[in-house]
């Protein structure tokens, strides 16, 4: 089977053999997978990840223990927990301590012909929404996954122009939100900026201050400048994850009484319903597509600085 690997750094292999299919699993044949910032930080040997890469995909059921799915496009929460222990009962299993997570943790991920996921992870994607916008759900989930964490009303900041922070963006401005979006690149900006958003080039800054700050901009300086842009009691919600160790200063946290959460991910029926309803328009954001058979190039691709997302088409 065609996949790209990560086994020594990422490779494509057309020896990748087929994934078992245990009970309760469903397997897809992979249509479409986005490229995401965490697939770039893996391969850089974040949480020492050894499998097949990927997790932003829609897939077509062509083996399930229902007959009823099969031929049924999905997306899937990427993170497959034991549903047995109290995360599962109480919560939605992100954080089950016996879970394998897509691409990322313990489970083969999206860049292949195809992939293994439990049936209850799967949320079926309507007839009214294509491929390139379904390909979207689990990170625009991780990105509506903010609202959580934000007080009706409340305005908010993001930092960063990249794949997640213009996400974002759109996201909370889909959802009502008077948002803020803070980069570096006029014409990544310009993107957010047409969807509602106010947006400034980070040297437009000054002394600006915000209640609520979402650090994305996938960079070790952002806990910095985010930090220093709260006002005293502001709420700061943390979305990059990098490979190598970021430089701490905690001392503005503790004098200021900052309230700061980590956001990963969130629910996927909430991010088809948004696509569905047309609240977001993510497409903007698709720069290049692949296909399978050049996933090492569309990862390389995904690499440049500055690059937005790129996609992988299944065989």
């Amino acid at each position: 089977m065609l996949a790209l690997s990560n086994d020594g750094g990422p490779h494509l292999t057309r020896d990748q053999p087929r994934p078992e299919r245990p009970p309760g699993e469903v397997r897809l044949r992979l249509r479409l997978a986005g490229v995401c910032d965490t697939d770039l930080q893996l391969a850089r040997g974040y949480m020492g990840f050894s499998g097949v890469l990927g997790h932003e995909l829609v897939g077509s059921v062509v083996e399930a223990d229902d007959p009823a799915l099969l031929g049924r496009r999905m997306v899937t929460d990427i993170n497959a927990a034991c549903g047995e222990c109290d995360d599962c009962r109480e919560r939605d299993g992100h954080h089950c301590e016996r879970r394998t997570v897509l691409g990322i943790l313990g489970r083969d991920g999206a860049f292949a012909e195809e992939l293994v996921m439990p049936s209850r992870c799967l949320v079926p994607v309507p007839d009214s929404v294509p491929d390139d916008h379904a390909v979207f759900a689990e990170p625009l989930a991780a990105a509506l996954h903010v609202l959580d964490e934000v007080e009706a009303g409340a305005p908010v900041t993001v930092l960063g122009d990249g794949k997640l922070g213009l996400l974002i963006a759109l996201a909370l401005a889909g959802a009502g939100v008077a948002t803020t979006l803070v980069g570096h690149h006029r014409d990544k900006l310009a993107i957010a900026a047409r969807a509602g958003v106010t947006t400034l080039l980070e040297a437009e800054l000054g002394a600006r201050r915000a209640q609520v700050v979402v650090e994305a901009t996938g960079s070790p300086g952002g806990l910095s400048l985010a930090t220093r842009m709260l006002v005293p009691r502001g709420t700061l919600i943390l979305k990059t994850t990098v490979a190598d160790a970021v430089p701490f200063d905690a001392a503005p946290i503790v004098v200021n009484e900052l309230r700061v959460v980590g956001s990963r991910c969130g629910d996927l029926r909430r991010a088809i319903a948004a696509l569905a309803e047309g609240r977001i328009d993510p497409t903007p954001l698709i720069v290049a597509r692949y296909p399978l058979s050049r996933a090492d190039e569309a990862l390389a691709h995904a690499g440049r600085r500055g690059t937005l997302k790129v996609l992988v088409e299944g065989v």
